[in-house]
């Protein structure tokens, strides 16, 4: 089942919400952050990300699935946001620089389309920052989180989609390193508890955090081969047997 847009902008202005994005703030911003000065194209809900991380938004645009709907981003000035199928965007190729994409994957129906089209709109050399529930995370069996709903994946799988949809991982980290427990004692202790989560078990984070960029793969040239002259069979007819008629020919005379 999708996540309704509204359900996600009430998420993350809960307590548990703004630690979720603080938390995923935090994986970017270890892997280079988000770059304000080339075009940027978010798709799914990135909003939280966008607001805390984006100096200049001038050159972002938010790509909105249908199925999720759409709010306008930025508020009090000219809105970026689109409604679109997520299958199929409405941009040129080779056209964005960089791609950040949140709340997507778990919940298209089809994942390698999807990545298909990122594939297409991004530049050679171009940039995709991908956010998606661990399957084997804690968050993902609590329903009151986005990242509750639709399908979680483990790295090997994220792995697989990308490499077919001709994209390189170049960098892996683990978001939302602690349970997803609304109580207010514990919220405060968050930090501290990602900090030691993340070095003991990663591997159950509620969420992967990928970085990988658009490859155009060269072709091999076929090499000319030398001309080689091979024998090839002729089937030859075998002459008659003139001898042995012949002598049948003149004993039926006689």
């Amino acid at each position: 089942m999708s996540v309704d847009v509204v359900d996600l902008r009430e998420f993350y202005a809960t307590p548990l919400g703004r630690r979720a994005a603080a938390s995923i703030n935090a994986a970017l911003s270890r892997n280079g952050g988000l770059p304000s000065d080339i075009d940027i194209m978010g798709l799914g809900y990135p909003i939280p990300f966008f607001n805390a991380l984006l100096e200049s938004k001038e050159k972002a645009i938010v790509l909105m699935p249908s199925r999720q709907g759409a709010v306008q981003w930025p508020l009090g000035t000219t809105c970026r946001t689109a409604l679109v199928e997520d299958d199929e965007l409405p941009l040129a190729t080779a056209s964005v620089q960089c791609v950040v994409v949140v709340h997507v994957l778990e919940n298209t129906f089809d994942p390698i389309h999807v990545l298909d089209e990122i594939w297409r709109v991004l530049v050679p050399e171009g940039k995709l920052i991908l956010v998606a529930t661990n399957r084997r995370g804690l968050w993902t069996r609590f329903e009151h989180t986005p990242f509750g709903n639709g399908r979680p994946f483990s790295r090997g799988q994220l792995a697989t989609l990308l490499r077919k949809a001709k994209l390189t991982p170049s960098h892996w980290d683990s978001c939302l390193n602690f349970p997803p427990l609304r109580i207010a004692w514990l919220l405060q202790l968050y930090p501290f508890i990602e900090r030691v989560a993340r070095r003991i078990w990663p591997i159950f984070c509620g969420a992967h955090m990928v970085v990988a960029s658009k490859r155009l793969y060269q072709g091999i040239p076929a090499k000319a081969r030398k001309t080689k002259k091979v024998p090839v069979p002729v089937l030859a007819p075998q002459g008659a047997r003139v001898g042995h008629d012949t002598r049948k020919a003149q004993g039926g005379a006689g």
